[in-house]
């Protein structure tokens, strides 16, 4: 039976990022007792948590985050398990040369590594696994649609290369997923959808992966997705 499982870090206040980053604050503005309702007030980075990069991230002239392909990053997509990988490890072309079969065109690619259970440690991201240049130009080769990983970005000492390689492919690129173990199945529906910001570089997103789909109803969406374009 299909189910979903949900693929997305917590935000709160003074979660951690990237050092440079802004920031976390979550902070109460307005409670009951003030106007009957609470609301809250968020100081947070584009990229905090799990997020998807617009080119716009990396390219002045590049497309912001308003404007992407919102289908990239909602359909089916291969779940390629890396869990062997250790911290600082790297995951070359040799390697996704061997699942060729699911890093075709159009196809949604999604990394397990399980880095994700090194968060909230800072070393989550120092010193996490990371796809090389060689493998980010294989995926841009092969013209997938998208790449999502458990990671906090693609390979931090690389990390303009790669990120060049990818979103001048126009590969979405969906970083700091989590919970991965949590699939039963290598195939899924994956749904990332960004925040509509207008101009900017990029937006936390509620990754969810709906898991157990029979292949019948696999092809169903695929047909559904694409028809409704």
């Amino acid at each position: 039976m299909a189910h979903l499982v949900d693929l997305s870090l917590d935000i709160y206040d003074k979660a951690p990022t990237f050092s440079p980053d802004p920031k976390t604050a979550v902070t109460p503005h307005l409670k009951i007792e003030d106007l009957k309702y609470n609301i809250t007030q968020l100081v947070m980075s584009t990229h905090l948590g799990t997020h998807l990069d617009a080119p716009f991230h990396f390219f002045d002239d590049g497309l912001t985050v308003d404007k992407l392909d919102l289908s990239k990053g909602f359909g089916p997509a291969w779940v390629l398990d890396f869990t062997a990988k250790d911290a600082g490890d790297v995951i070359t072309r040799a390697e996704l040369e061997k699942q060729a079969d699911k890093i075709t065109e159009g196809s949604r690619v999604v990394i397990r590594t399980d880095w994700d259970q090194a968060f909230p440690d800072q070393r989550y991201f120092s010193e996490g696994p990371g796809l090389d240049a060689g493998a980010c130009t294989y995926l841009a080769e092969s013209r997938i649609a998208c790449l999502a990983l458990d990671m906090p970005t693609i390979y931090a000492p690389e990390y303009v290369q790669v990120h060049h390689t990818l979103l001048e492919a126009e590969v979405l690129v969906i970083e700091g997923l989590a919970n991965l173990k949590a699939l039963r199945n290598d195939r899924i529906v994956l749904v990332a959808l960004p925040l509509r910001i207008k101009g900017r570089d990029g937006s936390p997103c509620r990754a969810v992966a709906i898991d157990g789909l029979s292949e019948v109803h696999m092809s169903a969406f695929t047909f559904a997705q694409r028809s409704g374009r």
